[in-house]
């Protein structure tokens, strides 16, 4: 019997693809594994540290942390406010909130503020939810100026590390386009989604979401009312459960003002008049944006049913989308329209000083390791930016922390972020 040599070189290829699969799926189960009990440990370890901290930051050594700053105090009789120092950012995910962070960043660096920082990572333990514990470095009655990182929100460890004058800020975003951008983003750490066939692994869900979803799988909240659950509360709640009206209710005396991520450019100018900041506090680059083509294109069907899935963060999201017009409207349209332009004529200089060609570039065009944001598992679909060589020396600093990303920001902030680069290598070594 004669053999086809070359069924024999495609079945030797195909079998060692298939080998080659197989050995890398193993790889990425049991470092997975070895990574999750790390987690694990590190969370219990926090838990138990959490229950003996009950103590709040003190009034007299809030006080003395803001006599410690460098913002320009004004007189009480010019008549002229001062900048507000003491702010808790409530950071959302997938709602422009990293390009926040950065604003935030520069702002407490330029004025020697104190930050609350994690340790070990680039969140406060999230999922779990939020211990004062979790803070790098943290002794009970220690105060902060600025606590500003992703977090499972609890309103009331939160407000043991801050003075009682601190501003509570938080940005929110469209729920079906938030929907959108966590889906394709952490799909890959959802097993849930694992078993969706398909291209359009998006449009089978949500043609079918109650067939690929379980409220108590593992990460599973990163697929519904993903704003709920960043906010402490539970995801699985329908829009009509008397409890959100409440929790509605609750966030809306808890936080002083809600941006949005689709005016962007208009919270900016209302944080600015809010916290008694200049148009140069609130500069940005857009950071973390995805690349166009990996951004799903809902039709009217499939936003309908996103909107639905969703529907207890789209009330959360009416509630606040009212109230931000009504402040627009307090602030003045006219007014509003020329700080705006005024905001973005800024920010096309900044883009003409730092950025090479004036506009992001895929991550693999990125040239310095300093400006490349993280990636979502399996893909490289942030875009980031290249700087400018010949930069003007008084600007290159702006620039450069203009241009950094959260990860490589907390580094120079002092955090050790162990667990995060652990992570990193991880999903790099087993999935590019």
């Amino acid at each position: 019997m004669q053999v086809n040599a070359s069924a024999i070189t495609m079945s030797g290829i195909k079998g060692n693809r298939c080998s080659w699969v197989v050995r890398r799926l193993i790889l990425w189960v049991l470092l997975t594994n070895v990574l999750l009990v790390l987690y694990c440990l590190t969370n219990s370890l926090q838990g138990n540290n959490g229950s003996f901290q009950q103590a709040t930051c003190p009034v007299t050594v809030a006080k003395l942390l803001k006599r410690n700053v460098s913002v320009p105090r004004q007189s009480p009789k010019s008549g002229e406010c001062s900048p507000k120092v003491n702010i808790m950012f409530m950071k959302t995910h997938k709602t422009a909130s990293s390009t926040m962070l950065n604003i935030l960043f520069r702002f407490g660096e330029k004025h020697k503020l104190k930050f609350a920082l994690p340790n070990g990572r680039n969140d406060f333990f999230y999922p779990s939810p939020f211990r004062c514990s979790q803070v790098k470095d943290y002794r009970p009655g220690d105060c902060f100026n600025i606590v500003c990182n992703h977090m499972r929100f609890d309103h009331q460890e939160v407000a043991k590390l801050l003075a009682p004058d601190a501003v509570y800020i938080t940005i929110l975003r469209d729920p079906v386009a938030l929907f959108e951008s966590a889906f394709h983003y952490y799909h890959r750490v959802v097993p849930l989604t694992w078993r969706i066939d398909g291209e359009d692994k998006l449009a089978r869900f949500l043609n079918s979401p109650q067939s690929f979803y379980s409220a108590n799988a593992f990460n599973s909240f990163y697929l519904k009312n993903l704003l709920l659950f960043d906010f402490g509360l539970d995801n699985n709640l329908e829009a009509d459960d008397p409890r959100v009206a409440r929790i509605i209710n609750d966030l809306s005396k808890r936080f002083y003002l809600v941006l949005f991520a689709e005016y962007f450019d208009e919270s900016l100018v209302l944080l600015k008049d809010t916290l008694c900041w200049t148009t140069e506090d609130i500069l940005y680059f857009k950071l973390n944006a995805r690349r166009s083509s990996s951004v799903s294109h809902l039709t009217p069907e499939l936003r309908a049913k996103a909107l639905q899935w969703n529907k207890a963060d789209w009330r959360l999201y009416q509630h606040f989308n009212a109230t931000f017009w009504a402040r627009v409207e307090a602030y003045g349209r006219e007014k509003m329209k020329q700080e705006v332009n005024e905001l973005r004529r800024r920010n096309s200089e900044m883009k003409e000083i730092c950025i090479e060609e004036g506009a992001a570039v895929e991550a693999q065009n990125i040239q310095d390791r300093r400006f490349l944001p993280w990636q979502p598992i399996g893909e490289a679909s942030i875009l980031g930016y290249n700087m400018k060589k010949n930069i003007d020396p008084k600007f290159r600093r702006i620039c450069e922390k203009m241009l950094t990303p959260e990860i490589q920001y907390l580094s120079k902030l002092g955090v050790s972020l162990w667990l995060t680069r652990l992570w990193g290598w991880l999903k790099d070594a087993v999935w590019i």
